[in-house]
């Protein structure tokens, strides 16, 4: 790997980004937004518990689609924008496996997760591990009986779809969708860190 993680999330945690006269964010290439995470995590928790049991699995697939598509396109616009060819795409070697490193790395330095790429098997699978992320933050009202880090899930398979899903697709149509995720271990859940595992659909 070519990626000076250190580097990137110095660089990136420099950038002014702020709202323009229309209450927007424009960065990254695309619009961002700054919500507190106690939003995503109390709307997350609050559907995942008052559906009934019957209806649990289909919630959680609903908030892992949710950050899929969303880890789709918000990830192909990153690694198109200014600021990714500024700082990152100079560091890039060997594609995609360096821009895979890369968009982790901008997750940590935009403080949604402190993770990294622990294992990749190029168009296969690949293992995420994230020391701190703000879908852990419910262990502060007890730990979850299941892992609960519905945006990581989608996103870590998102990512692994713009790498060797294909050519991005703005419909969502094709290479969406080609990887799944399932989260084997959660700070939310009392370990040490979460753990994410991406494999083929």
């Amino acid at each position: 790997m070519s990626i000076n993680r250190k580097k990137v999330i110095e660089n990136l945690s420099k950038i002014d980004i702020g709202g323009n006269q229309e209450g927007l964010i424009p960065a990254f290439g695309v619009f961002v937004n700054q919500l507190p995470a106690v939003l995503w995590n109390s709307f997350a928790e609050r559907l995942t518990r008052q559906v009934g049991l019957d209806l649990t699995e289909a919630a959680e697939f609903l908030l892992v689609n949710a950050a899929h598509e969303c880890g789709y396109h918000t990830g192909y616009g990153i690694i198109t924008s200014e600021e990714w060819n500024a700082v990152i795409a100079p560091m890039v070697e060997q594609v995609p496996e360096d821009i895979l490193h890369g968009a982790f790395a901008v997750l940590t330095a935009w403080g949604w997760a402190k993770c990294e790429i622990a294992e990749l098997v190029p168009g296969e699978r690949m293992v995420v591990r994230a020391y701190d992320y703000y879908e852990a933050d419910i262990v502060s009202y007890g730990a979850a009986s299941k892992p609960a880090a519905y945006m990581l899930q989608g996103i870590s398979a998102a990512f692994m779809d713009l790498a060797y899903g294909g050519p991005y697709d703005v419909t969502g149509q094709k290479g969406m969708r080609t990887f799944r995720t399932v989260q084997t271990k959660g700070i939310e859940c009392g370990h040490e860190y979460g753990e994410f595992v991406v494999t083929k659909s």
